[in-house]
């Protein structure tokens, strides 16, 4: 990835709409519809048309045009590295049908949050491919619950002979963005992350700076550490609230607000690349899910040298700020390009979307 200069770009939406989210003067907004520029990453794959985190998924995000697809890691028991949002997985996979792993269900503490269900770092590698996928938000889209059961939990190691294979198939390189999953958690354990992704890496000859991989984290502490073993992009991903775990474990009083002022970006920058932040961070909404004023937070990660790939576009009602929603149906798709103009009108570099093809044609102007 390369930070860009862009052109001037303005989204259209309602006048009212307009007169709410005009772009700060400072924010030097860059880029938008029909530049082709801002990189675009299946989240999960393409996660609005097939269970999340499948072999399927991905392969269907690039072929839908995506540039990265993006695995979330976890670890089995024995140390593998699989792709799940989640280390708790009863809900993306069948394992809460299976009776044979009935004596698995527990309740565990991660991240400061009591979960009740079966957790990946109980399951040996063996165990967990004999589990099979299913669609997490069946109500928001059963569609895809037409391919319930039918899929594997992935390895990160299949993830990257995907990759590998499809841009070969596709002529052009497919890039891969992996995501350590409460990487202190996994750590405390003594199934440290980390290792792993360098491993993977370093085996598949990607660890050099012009690979097409960047390694994401919510945490700060992990992606230091891997800032020492890896010559790849780093993304230091930011919650619209709450504070890193290692921060909070440390007692470190710093929250993620405070990682996007000036300071704290330039604090960033001394060992990532690019800014993940969600999407709220960069055009908030009010108690009441309105469109507020956007911030400079993009404007100001670049001026600290930071690319800005924040994520998540979801094209129902249900993940839309409410001036953007077509009606009261949560599962019904809104204005997804109106929300992908708003945010490529802030020079971002690069987009996380379930509706890879969608986030393509905003970023093409060919919707």
């Amino acid at each position: 990835m390369q930070i860009r200069t862009r052109a001037v770009a303005v989204a259209v939406i309602s006048a009212a709409a307009l007169a709410t989210l005009t772009i700060p003067a400072s924010a030097e907004p860059a880029g938008g519809p029909g530049t082709g520029e801002a990189e675009v990453f299946g989240h999960r794959g393409a996660s609005g048309y097939r269970p999340e985190h499948t072999l399927a998924a991905y392969e269907l995000a690039a072929r839908m045009g995506a540039d990265y697809i993006e695995p979330d890691l976890v670890s089995t028991k024995d140390g593998v590295l699989v792709s799940r949002h989640e280390n708790e997985i009863s809900g993306t996979t069948d394992v809460a049908d299976r009776p044979e792993f009935a004596d698995r269900k527990t309740t565990k503490v991660i991240d400061g949050v009591e979960l009740t269900g079966w957790f990946t770092e109980d399951f040996t590698l063996a165990e967990l491919k004999t589990l099979r996928a299913k669609e997490r938000i069946p109500q928001l889209r059963p569609n895809n619950t037409a391919y319930d059961g039918q899929f594997q939990v992935p390895t990160f190691q299949e993830v990257i002979d995907l990759s590998k294979r499809l841009s070969k198939e596709l002529h052009r390189d497919i890039g891969v963005a992996p995501e350590t999953k409460h990487p202190s958690h996994f750590r405390r354990i003594g199934l440290p992350l980390e290792p792993g992704v360098v491993r993977a890496l370093d085996d598949n000859g990607l660890n050099r700076p012009d690979a097409r991989v960047v390694v994401q984290s919510f945490e700060v502490g992990n992606l230091r550490e891997l800032d020492r073993s890896l010559r790849v992009d780093l993304v230091q991903l930011i919650s619209d609230s709450g504070a890193p775990q290692d921060f909070i474990e440390a007692g470190d009083p710093r929250t993620y607000a405070d990682m996007v002022e000036p300071g704290g970006l330039r604090q960033i920058a001394e060992y990532a690349d690019v800014l993940g932040p969600d999407t709220k961070v960069l055009l908030p909404v009010d108690e009441n899910d309105h469109l507020t004023k956007p911030t400079t937070v993009t404007a100001d990660a670049h001026a600290a040298g930071l690319e800005v790939v924040p994520y998540t576009v979801r094209a129902e009602n249900d993940f839309l700020p409410a001036d953007l929603r077509s009606s009261a149906d949560p599962a019904q798709h809104g204005d997804v390009f109106g929300y992908f103009g708003l945010l490529l009108d802030q020079g971002i570099d690069g987009i996380f979307s379930d509706f890879p093809d969608l986030a393509v044609q905003a970023r093409d102007g060919i919707n």
